[in-house]
């Protein structure tokens, strides 16, 4: 535990001491028997987050993850095409001519990571077109988490694998079939690339990918009947955005629109965001106004790290895993 002895010793004030906060409340939350949902916004997968959320998901230290499309999809392209990836730590010098050079040699930017488009993107389009295709000839339909982990589970990818497979956030998941909610998927590559196939006809029926609101219908069954007063799910929000915004309103939805009262309100909150609070940002949101909404309650435990995600997360799930 020589990471944890090191931030509890360090970790005294301000946003660190807040860190040191959500951490033993995470643990505290598993340890009542709580259960947790880590949301992941922005390019988390890109910043290779799945070295430690894999182990969380092994560990059975989170039970259901929202995440954005590009979240789910660029964990896959780095298990594919991570030799292929171009570091770009001088981002901030470059001109438009560069970003030109980049484009022409396909390489898409994430602020210091470029994606290569071939070996990561098409790569990938090859193999998930023959599972769309096949589902859309068979009259089914999935959600965009469950082809990730036919394709996943199949082992069609393997022989791309590049990085250790026990690193994919992904694969984890799939091996453990972990209940995952991905509002907006339509907004990722492979959401332009579906439209692009259903476009060109090689996809006849748009709904074989089933849609947001049917991920919110399914995140109402699971959290009716995962939480109860015994066994709450807490909510640990990196970033903001739609992955976060939209799975926590599945508790107001049950009790305002449903008349479920006896659902419980999420029980457990942890934001980890760099946004300020201004103009409606949902983002920079503190918690308490998450009261008024009623998504948490006045005595929720509630914790927000004003921080970079990249560097707060994995000191707060290295704490979780006991490092």
């Amino acid at each position: 535990m020589h990471i944890t002895n090191f931030l509890k010793h360090h970790y005294r004030h301000f946003n660190a001491a807040a860190l040191i906060d959500a951490a033993d409340g995470y643990n505290k939350h598993l340890a009542e028997g709580g259960k947790m949902m880590i949301t992941l916004a922005g390019a988390m997968s890109t910043a290779e987050m799945g070295i430690q959320l894999a182990e969380l998901i092994r560990q059975d230290k989170v039970q259901i993850i929202s995440c954005t499309g590009a979240n789910l999809e660029e964990d896959i392209f780095n298990l594919v095409a991570h030799d292929f990836y171009v570091r770009v730590p001088h981002y901030r010098d470059l001109t438009p001519a560069d970003e030109q050079a980049l484009l022409e040699r396909h390489m898409n930017r994430v602020t210091d990571t470029c994606i290569p488009e071939e070996e990561a993107m098409r790569r990938l389009e090859h193999t998930v077109l023959k599972f769309w295709e096949k589902a859309d000839k068979e009259g089914k339909a999935y959600f965009p988490h469950e082809f990730f982990y036919q394709i996943l589970l199949s082992g069609e990818l393997e022989q791309y694998y590049q990085i250790d497979p026990k690193d994919s956030w992904m694969l984890a998941a799939a091996e453990k079939n972990l209940p995952i909610i991905c509002p907006g998927w339509e907004d990722s590559t492979l959401g332009n690339i579906y439209a692009g196939h259903v476009i060109s006809g090689d996809i006849k029926n748009v709904h074989t990918m089933r849609t947001g609101i049917q991920y919110m219908i399914y995140l109402a069954d699971w959290y009716t009947s995962q939480a109860t007063e015994e066994s709450k799910v807490g909510f640990f929000q990196i970033g903001g955005g739609i992955a976060g915004d939209f799975p926590i309103c599945v508790v107001p939805m049950l009790h305002q629109d449903l008349q479920r009262h006896s659902v419980p309100l999420w029980g457990y909150f942890c934001q980890i965001s760099d946004s300020t609070t201004s103009y409606g940002s949902y983002s920079g949101a503190v918690p308490n106004e998450k009261i008024t909404w009623g998504k948490l309650g006045e005595k929720t435990p509630k914790f927000i790290i004003e921080s970079d995600a990249t560097i707060v997360a994995p000191l707060i799930f290295a704490i979780v895993l006991g490092q």
